[in-house]
């Protein structure tokens, strides 16, 4: 049986970094909170249990609550370790993103005229879904790869959209181009501090949520340009967690942090080949290759394949009634092909002393018909 967890109401805006502030509101604030989207319901699917609740608490929402991680009685049943999956792919946006984009965006807001973000994902959904609840004008540039389905949606949350090249880096360099020409605020994907620093909540609200003598074995993630692995890192570093590692996953072809940690150096890749697209940056953001080379925190960077990736979409869709992107894909392929176990096998990882814990990072670009174009693209490959 899923073991729920404590979701939180926090009064006002707290700093992701700051545990000893959160851990005074947890103790006076924590209560059970059994929440969907729009309100009050416990969400069983599958096998699984999962808490969502009201947007995240770094940009601007009164209400407060964060997302919570439940017991999957599946994986834990797969791997034979305690799995907890953190379902961001729940947030208003579809992803995690909204956390370290709300975070910069609400930062920025005295002083923009207006936003531009480059991203053919997530990204860029976070961003819309942000500034037009600030009222604030929004320029989104996407790669040409981006599914028209992503596109309209984010129309739909009022955002000008231009679609400016192959990949993400020359999308990238039209929005810089416009934070020069029209004096636009610019929104990075993955790579400014402030993005980390609002990433670095999903590590605070799980340790709220496990409390003080409790914490993970290992944090699995998924790494595209290396934003969410930089705020994991700072997030175990601020909870006190140094000794948590982080199993970092990537699909062939979308592997820039693969191949700059086997190379020793940063690595640009010449293109973008995996179906993966929102893991598709060519380089990875300097921050997070350090954190790799320093170890800090030990880094473990795995790769997988297009196939595997959409294995595990296809599995977590039948086991939890959960339909994710190939970018998450390959995360949850750590345990639906064996990485995990390899990896332990191998002794790269050690003996887990806590659960594992799954960050599900969304998002919002997939749908019946879209895993439908990937079987039949996958298949002739």
């Amino acid at each position: 049986m899923t073991q729920w967890l404590h979701a939180l109401n926090l009064d006002g805006n707290v700093a992701p970094s700051n545990m000893a502030a959160a851990k005074h509101i947890v103790t006076r604030h924590a209560k059970l909170v059994f929440a969907q989207r729009h309100g009050g319901q416990a969400v069983q699917k599958g096998r699984m249990q999962c808490l969502a609740s009201q947007p995240s608490p770094v940009w601007l929402s009164p209400n407060k609550q964060q997302y919570f991680c439940g017991r999957c009685a599946a994986m834990s049943k797969r791997v034979g370790i305690t799995v907890y999956l953190k379902m961001e792919n729940s947030q208003p946006s579809g992803s995690f993103k909204i956390r370290g984009i709300g975070y910069l965006c609400q930062q920025l807001a005295s002083q923009a005229k207006g936003f531009v973000c480059s991203s053919g994902g997530n990204a860029g959904m976070a961003a819309a879904y942000v500034t037009r609840k600030m009222g604030a004008p929004a320029t989104i540039i996407v790669p040409s790869s981006t599914p028209h389905l992503f596109v309209q949606r984010l129309k739909d949350q009022c955002a000008t959209v231009k679609i400016i090249g192959k990949v993400w880096d020359d999308a990238n360099a039209e929005a810089l181009r416009l934070v020069k020409t029209e004096g636009l605020a610019y929104v990075p994907p993955f790579d400014h501090p402030l993005i980390w620093k609002g990433h670095s909540s999903v590590i605070l609200e799980v340790a709220a949520s496990l409390g003080p003598n409790v914490k993970p074995g290992a944090v699995l993630t998924s790494v595209g340009g290396g934003g969410l692995l930089c705020g994991l890192v700072e997030g175990l570093k601020d909870a006190g967690w140094m000794d948590v590692p982080i199993i970092a996953m990537e699909t062939v072809g979308a592997d820039c942090l693969n191949a700059s940690v086997k190379a020793g150096r940063i690595v640009t890749l010449d293109d973008i080949t995996s179906e993966a697209k929102c893991l598709g940056a060519k380089t990875v953001c300097t921050k997070a290759f350090e954190y790799c080379q320093s170890n800090e925190i030990k880094i473990i960077s795995e790769v997988v394949t297009d196939q595997q990736a959409l294995h595990a979409v296809e599995t977590f869709l039948d086991e939890e009634r959960v339909l994710v992107e190939m970018a998450c894909g390959a995360t949850l392929a750590a345990i639906y092909s064996g990485v995990v176990q390899r990896l332990q096998e191998e002794g790269r990882l050690p003996p887990l002393m806590g659960p594992l814990l799954v960050i599900v990072c969304g998002g919002s670009n997939i749908d019946t018909e879209q895993l439908s174009i990937l079987k039949q693209r996958l298949q002739t490959k």
